[in-house]
């Protein structure tokens, strides 16, 4: 089994009949995902996605790819091969195409709508490319054939690279639904056809793969949610991934046959069910809508919202109604509020944090640890072992996990025969090359993370963040002082101010002798330097800080010579 070495260096001149694959996202974490392949010069990518930020991000609103190992080969881009319509999957595509917008972005239908909807945001006309499954194409070097997989979200595929090198299997996110809403199940038969011909490297979803068995079948969940509605006392408010149309439309059937009208809340579940309705992907009754500002003109037992902010993010929907700050809706006794999806990891803390408010507020909070409410869109070990069985691949690389993810997904690969030599754990920026039918680990490329902030894109850093959170946990000191520039004495009395620190007025009474007693000394020493007395009296607050309140704030001393 292979294994990442921070000791990699750059990788050797690929071989003319190789193919190098290199995620820029996606392993080691859960979003992000972004996987470049190069062929004979020419490079090809799947999926362009971001990760949503953490709490020790603070500030950011999104997290990128890292384009620098491309950037200066844009042209030799054929093509961006996009997986599905999930933001961790195409929410980072603007950003490329501000860098060159002429690349070719091939998708399904529903993928492209969803994608074209967020780029007239961005003022980006794509060059768009649809296809779908059982479809083969051409771009370069790069044969593609596309198969249905059956996801959280419709018209998701898996894309099949055909090279001089091999065959590559990408499944992207997919599950084994047997009862699909939908009706559109996974192609079992397709992948294995191309297990028989051959599959030289598989990348498969590792998300579930340390969960035994089978994912419970989506239509199991219907009857849960019917039952909500039909319950519940006074409104209904349904939270969802905004892209989850077979969650919603079992939503939108029960609110139905309860006599309730529906309102969605939140830009993203509004424009994303806009495009799904427009294309008919998501069945409307007619009269079933109604617009938020109605909502107030009906009864409560007759209203039901299906709203954004099911991952607690601080401005969506739901959050702004768990705190009192949604302008048009107050939750109020009587209220039942659904969390119909699961928490992504890193989400737990503010997911609870919002059922907290709601509940404050005298609402009903139905939530997956109290109802079965929520089933994955990601195959558990069961599926995985069979997808591994059916398509017999020479080499494996797990992708789309956390570590503990795709360690899992691996020994499931060693115990259907992969040898595990043939088993590949990179991170993102590591180099695996396909030579010869074997895969390995040749070297590895800058990758880290791009963060947006606001409408900056890499202005800020981890140093950045570091006096960010500096600030966020520990406050910040401001002292003023002047002095003598000839002599390096102080003229007057140190002023310092302070904000996130004390709120005691008498809080620094203590350290202003020993800021002056360090300024005698350096004047003693004939020290006049601005910066060397800013230095000096960093440390000494730094040091009467950590004993006197065993805290580190950041300290801004300003030097002011006269």
């Amino acid at each position: 089994m292979s294994h990442p070495h921070p000791e990699l260096g750059p990788p050797p001149p690929l071989p003319a009949h190789g193919l190098r694959v290199i995620a820029l996202g996606g392993l080691g974490e859960i979003g992000r995902n972004m996987t470049v392949f190069e062929h004979a010069g020419r490079l090809l990518i799947v999926d362009c996605g971001v990760l949503f930020p953490e709490e020790e991000q603070p500030g950011v609103d999104l997290i990128l790819p890292d384009f620098s190992h491309i950037r200066g080969r844009l042209d030799d881009i054929e093509g961006v091969v996009l997986t599905h319509g999930h933001e961790d999957h195409l929410g980072a595509v603007p950003y490329l195409l501000r860098e060159r917008r002429d690349i070719p972005i091939i998708g399904s239908r529903f993928t492209l709508a969803l994608l074209e909807a967020k780029l007239k945001e961005h003022r980006i006309t794509p060059v768009l490319r649809e296809v779908r499954e059982e479809q083969t194409a051409q771009y370069g070097p790069f044969g593609l054939e596309f198969f249905a997989v059956n996801h959280s979200i419709p018209d998701a595929l898996a894309v099949a690279i055909r090279t001089e090198a091999g065959v590559v299997l990408h499944t992207g996110d997919f599950k084994m639904d047997q009862l699909p809403l939908d009706g559109r199940l996974t192609d079992l038969g397709g992948f294995a056809r191309l297990g028989r011909d051959g599959i030289d490297l598989l990348l498969s979803d590792s998300t579930n793969a340390e969960q035994p068995g089978f994912v419970t079948s989506e239509s199991e969940i219907g009857p849960v949610i019917d039952d909500v509605v039909r319950t519940a006392k006074g409104r209904v408010v349904v939270a969802s991934f905004a892209s989850h149309v077979h969650r919603v439309q079992m939503v939108l059937d029960a609110a139905e046959r309860h006599g309730r009208h529906v309102a969605f809340v939140g830009r993203s579940m509004v424009r994303n069910m806009g495009v799904a309705k427009d294309l008919g992907y998501l069945n409307v009754p007619k009269g079933l809508l109604v617009d938020l500002r109605d909502v107030e003109q009906l009864p409560d037992d007759r209203i039901c919202l299906v709203s954004t902010g099911s991952q607690g993010e601080p401005l969506s929907a739901l959050s702004r109604m768990a705190n009192r700050s949604h302008h048009q809706i107050k939750i109020v006794p009587n209220d039942t509020v659904l969390l119909a999806s699961s928490l992504i990891p890193g989400n737990e803390n503010a997911v609870y944090r919002v059922i907290n408010g709601l509940t404050r507020w005298g609402a009903r909070v139905v939530h997956k640890g109290v109802a079965k409410v929520h089933v994955s869109g990601h195959a558990s070990a069961g599926e995985l072992l069979y997808l591994l069985n059916a398509t017999r691949p020479s080499n494996l690389m797990p992708v789309h996990g956390e570590w503990r993810h795709l360690r899992a997904h691996a020994e499931l690969g060693i115990l259907t025969g992969v040898p595990r030599d043939r088993v590949v754990l990179a991170e993102d920026g590591v180099v695996v090359d396909l030579v010869d039918g074997k895969a390995s680990i040749t070297g590895a490329v800058p990758c880290g993370y791009v963060y947006v902030d606001g409408s900056e894109v890499g202005d800020v850093s981890e140093t950045t963040l570091k006096d960010r959170r500096v600030l966020g946990e520990e406050g910040f000191i401001s002292v003023t002082l002047a002095v003598d520039s000839m002599t390096g004495k102080i003229a007057g009395s140190p002023q310092i101010s302070a904000r996130g620190f004390s709120d005691s007025p008498s809080a620094f009474d203590a350290v202003l002798p020993l800021i002056e007693d360090e300024l005698d000394k350096a004047a003693a020493e004939g020290v006049t330097d601005a910066r060397q007395l800013a230095q000096g009296v960093r440390r000494v607050i730094g040091r009467w800080v950590s004993d006197t309140y065993r805290r580190r704030p950041m300290i801004i001393p300003v030097v002011l010579e006269v």
